[in-house]
């Protein structure tokens, strides 16, 4: 037997190497995906090799994360549950695809996580697993150990001589972090009380609002088929644009969030999320549609973008009906090209301007108040409402009548 483990080099899954060593007496091939964790990787090589790992895969996925996944997710504006810009979820489809990837490489029969039991995590790893490797099977450390809490996994790490951080060692941060390009997650320990407010030291990469620059910020995003190609005139690969957006959206206290949210296994969960860039990407995207779709198409973008928020949130990227809303999706983008103008200003992003020279659908002619030499005739509009108003009008006429 041979496993692919996704590996951070944390206490949890530094547990689990050893767990599954020792348990399964198998070889375990470790593969820790950069995606914008901010975190140093090389760390982990060293702690798979003094483990006694032989195949260790580190790579670098910033950019296939944006271009492939996060880009795509946000040329359908979606958000879960009206708040959640889903930075936790669409990182797992990735990591799921690469896992697979490599079992093929080196001949593993299984893969693994160090998602709990509780989580959302576990769903998104292996409903991707199966959809693109049917027959792989699966070991979830969290669901057959007894290991189950911090000072379990502690105690397991002392015995076996696992390097243990001092962060471990003591108190341990009051919260469990996730972090990528998209965003960061805070959650557990002193966040599960949902009337408290969170520490304000919590936050890694934005300023409190009230203590944001009192002067404003300006920017300008460029467009191609949906995406931001550009930012402030200067072309960008994906990962770049994200990057940049974080750093800009960070400094003026842009894209906290904190929420309780519904998780697909049934339960209520207290999170706390930075965002910086995705907001801004959300704003001006839903900006540069308003001049670039059809009235229609946009209003069934928005009727469908729950639905697709859903599955993303639920793990369902690798599934028939997301790739089929994906389609459709991207067709709708094809329009999409433009300017859009921002202002940045202590925890807000605003929306001033936006231009398409070329796909623009807002026709000044027709828009003004002023005189518009014909191209617009008033008159037509009282057929138009009164036939709109036809179905109500008998209605009423209906209830007026006298009752026998």
């Amino acid at each position: 037997m041979k496993i692919v483990l996704a590996y951070s080099g944390g206490l949890d899954t530094s547990v689990i190497l050893k767990w599954l060593q020792d348990t399964y007496r198998c070889d375990v091939v470790t593969f820790t995906a950069d995606i914008g964790q901010g975190e140093e990787l090389e760390p982990a090589r060293a702690k798979a090799r003094a483990a006694g790992v032989r195949e260790i895969y580190i790579e670098d996925l910033r950019e296939e994360f944006v271009r492939d996944f996060v880009f795509p997710m946000f040329r359908a504006n979606a958000i879960y549950e009206g708040e959640y810009l889903l930075g936790t979820s669409i990182a797992r489809p990735l990591i799921a695809k690469r896992q697979i990837e490599i079992a093929r490489e080196t001949g593993a029969d299984v893969v693994s996580h160090g998602a709990t039991g509780k989580g959302n995590d576990q769903v998104r790893f292996e409903l991707g697993y199966y959809a693109l490797e049917p027959g792989i099977r699966v070991i979830a450390p969290w669901r057959e150990w007894d290991l189950t809490s911090r000072e379990k996994l502690l105690a397991y790490a002392e015995a076996h001589a696992i390097p243990i951080e001092m962060k471990h060692r003591g108190s341990g941060a009051p919260y469990s972090m996730d972090a990528n390009l998209l965003h960061i997650s805070y959650e557990g320990r002193a966040l599960e009380d949902p009337a408290l407010e969170p520490e304000e030291d919590m936050w890694r990469w934005t300023v409190a609002p009230e203590k944001a620059p009192d002067a404003a910020e300006y920017l300008e995003l460029d467009y191609t088929r949906g995406d931001i190609a550009a930012i402030n005139g200067k072309s960008m690969t994906p990962a770049q644009v994200l990057t940049e957006l974080n750093r800009l959206g960070g400094a003026h206290g842009v894209g906290r969030l904190d929420l309780v949210e519904n998780r697909y296994v049934g339960m209520k969960s207290r999170g706390c999320y930075e965002t910086p860039g995705g907001t801004i990407m959300l704003k001006a995207h839903r900006a540069i549609e308003s001049i670039c779709l059809d009235r229609e198409v946009a209003h069934l973008k928005d009727e469908l973008m729950p639905r697709y928020a859903s599955l993303i949130y639920n793990g369902y990227w690798w599934s028939p009906e997301r790739k089929m809303l994906q389609t459709m999706i991207d067709a709708s983008q094809a329009s999409v090209n433009g300017r859009v103008r921002l202002k940045l200003y202590k925890g807000n992003v605003m929306v001033v301007g936006r231009e398409s020279k070329v796909d623009s659908l807002f026709d000044p002619a027709i828009a003004t108040f002023d005189d518009d030499r014909g191209a617009y005739d008033q008159k037509d509009a009282a057929g138009f409402i009164k036939l709109n108003a036809l179905r109500m009008r008998i209605e009423a006429m209906l209830a007026r009548k006298p009752t026998k």
